[in-house]
């Protein structure tokens, strides 16, 4: 009986024993091809030489010294080449140890941001449904994943929600992608105006939805009216890039491609590549200014924040993704992931749409390609390709939900950017047979 409180009490897991590049090894000698990253975690893969060199160096110089009495040089150094990355007006970065944390942060310090000013009454988050912000509570509260928020709706506090962007299943016939766009997006200034602006902080979404729906991006110009209505309003944008960011959509931050720039971008997953858990709030110098003039002490904080050893990791994985030019890799990769996903499923009946940016990509599964009509509930599909699927040696991340929260499945790829051509035709080919052996039971 294991000791460990696993993410489910009646699952058997393999046991971890060594990771290689994109493989992973277990204690039988088992080999699995990471096709998810874990949850887009792991970027670099699992063994690169030169972000376990910067971690063992910062261990033997200091492992952890609080933040309430010391910085710490390789955080100064991080939060330098992170701002580097991001739009001018980005010059401070506030350090925690994952999404939801970044997440947590960015909620709180909207709400000091509009307190210091005196506009206390603005208390309301809009957020939209099918998305994913995190499991602590203020961020399951402004998420809209009700699967995993229903237990907690009693704890959860009041937040307001609108339509994704899921042109997949929402945009009209005779729509254009540009008339859908706007009409999605000005959901957001009619629950603005429904709520009074004087009362509204902030506007939270993913650029690219992960885990709820499958990597669904936005359509064209959907952010940038999203970015004009929180402008005209006085509401802050905050962009969750916990999954999307750090290269995964082929640039730094998925929003570039949107070419907007929002107040507040939560960061982490693929921060330090899964070598120590790390997540980061990049602030604007609006919001940073408005609390360093004012009472000059954001109101918040966490031990393990700046971690030195997390700080070193992270500053070594950026470091990688730019000098081993990554960003042009998950760009080329994924372009041809999706090439060779899209012809050897072209005759999988199943196969509902492909989806995503860069090496960030969503296959959703329906019952039928024509109606788009979603697979029963009962197939189970998900759980049933997550275990076929290491059955095969494929690691690959497959979700139940993805329309409304109980119909709807697609499974979710994000492999290391250090990813080749061979290890794209063993995914490819991996994934085709899994699905076609879990496929035998959907009739």
């Amino acid at each position: 009986m294991s000791n460990v409180f696993h993410r489910h009490c009646h699952e058997t897991l393999p046991t971890i024993a060594r990771g290689e590049g994109v493989y992973l090894f277990d204690t039988s000698g088992k080999t699995y091809l990471d096709a998810c990253g874990g949850a887009a975690v792991s970027n670099l893969g699992h063994d690169h030489q030169g972000v376990k060199k910067a971690m063992l160096e910062q261990i033997s110089q200091v492992p952890f010294a609080h933040t309430g009495f010391f910085t710490n040089t390789a955080s100064e150094q991080l939060a330098e080449k992170i701002c580097a990355t991001l739009p001018t007006q980005f010059n401070h970065i506030y350090f925690v140890s994952g999404g939801s944390e970044a997440v947590e942060s960015a909620l709180k310090m909207a709400r000091q941001y509009f307190v210091e000013q005196g506009v206390g009454q603005k208390t309301q988050f809009i957020a939209r449904r099918q998305s994913y912000h995190g499991n602590t509570l203020g961020a399951l509260s402004v998420g809209g994943n009700e699967w995993r928020r229903a237990p907690y709706y009693p704890l959860l506090t009041h937040s307001h929600h609108i339509d994704p962007c899921y042109a997949y299943r929402d945009q009209t016939s005779d729509e254009s992608e540009l008339d859908y766009s706007l009409r999605t997006a000005n959901q957001l200034e009619q629950k603005i105006l429904q709520l009074g602006a004087e009362n509204v902080m902030a506007f939270i979404a993913e650029p690219i939805v992960g885990a709820t729906a499958g990597a669904v991006p936005a359509t064209l110009g959907y952010f940038r009216r999203i970015r004009e209505i929180c402008t005209q309003y006085n509401v802050l944008l905050i962009l969750d890039e916990v999954m999307c960011g750090i290269g995964r959509s082929g640039t730094m931050f998925a929003f570039e491609q949107e070419q907007i720039e929002p107040d507040l971008v939560c960061m982490a997953k693929g921060l330090a590549a899964g070598y120590q858990p790390i997540g980061a709030l990049a602030v604007s110098d609006d919001v940073y200014n408005v609390i360093a003039q004012g009472s000059g002490f954001f109101q918040h904080g966490h031990t393990f924040m700046a971690h030195p050893v997390a700080c070193a990791a992270g500053l070594a994985t950026l470091q990688a993704i730019e000098n081993e030019q990554l960003l042009f890799a998950v760009e080329q990769y994924g372009r041809q992931l999706q090439q060779q996903l899209s012809e050897s499923l072209a005759e999988f009946p199943y196969l509902g749409d492909i989806r995503g940016k860069g090496l960030f990509l969503g296959l959703e599964l329906v019952k039928n390609r024509e109606t788009k009509q979603p697979l029963a509930i009962e197939t189970l599909a998900a759980k049933q390709v997550k275990q076929i699927a290491m059955r095969n040696g494929l690691m690959c991340y497959p979700m139940a939900g993805t329309i409304d929260g109980t119909l709807g499945h697609h499974i979710l790829l994000a492999p290391p950017f250090t990813i080749q051509a061979h290890h794209i035709d063993e995914l490819v080919t991996k994934l085709t047979l899994t699905l076609e052996e879990a496929a035998l039971s959907w009739h």
